[in-house]
């Protein structure tokens, strides 16, 4: 239920943002956030791609993939309902499914993704993204962190792995080899 709330609340949220920006005037656009030294800009930008505007000709691709991979989060999420632990995973996938939603919705309703404002400092003063776009990049680099530290728990192949001594590779490839004779 906590992972759902979260989900409508980074979705909601962002929403909420967006219907805010599109509601003011197009000409107040760019301009500082005030008390913020300057740091940070609101814009009022209209992404009908990918990221920085990749592939915005190819609409159906462009709606497609997002939906399809939200789909998939979704049900691993739902998926991981029932184990235990597991909560950075679970609260990284949460995040991307909120951030990812609202892209979603702004991508089938408006037609494009409702960017709307911009850290201004260092590489990042010319990129300009929204709030769900910082939950979607959160999330997924939450979930790295977490595949790379469960790594070294899960259950792998002591073959591919290397793990098996001189004689437990002796006896996999005689099997192996008898196997095949019976086959012949």
């Amino acid at each position: 239920m906590v992972y759902i709330s979260l989900i409508a609340l980074v979705a909601g949220g962002d929403l909420w943002l967006k219907h805010r920006i599109e509601g003011q005037d197009p000409e107040s656009f760019p301009r500082p956030l005030t008390g913020t030294k300057d740091r940070i800009w609101i814009y009022r930008n209209h992404n009908a791609g990918f990221p920085f505007g990749l592939m915005e000709k190819q609409e159906s691709l462009v709606k497609t993939v997002p939906l399809v991979l939200t789909s998939l989060l979704a049900g691993g999420l739902l998926a991981m309902r029932g184990e235990k632990g597991k909560k950075a995973r679970k609260l990284g996938m949460a995040m991307v499914i909120g951030g990812s939603l609202s892209n979603l919705y702004d991508r089938y309703v408006r037609g494009y993704v409702v960017d709307y404002f911009s850290l201004r400092f260092g590489p990042l003063k010319e990129v300009v993204f929204n709030l769900g776009d910082i939950f979607i990049l959160l999330g997924a680099a939450l979930q790295a962190v977490c595949f790379s530290l469960e790594g070294g728990k899960r259950g792998r192949d002591p073959i591919a792995a290397g793990t098996l001594g001189v004689k437990e590779k002796k006896i996999k490839r005689k099997v192996a080899i008898d196997k095949q004779r019976e086959i012949l």
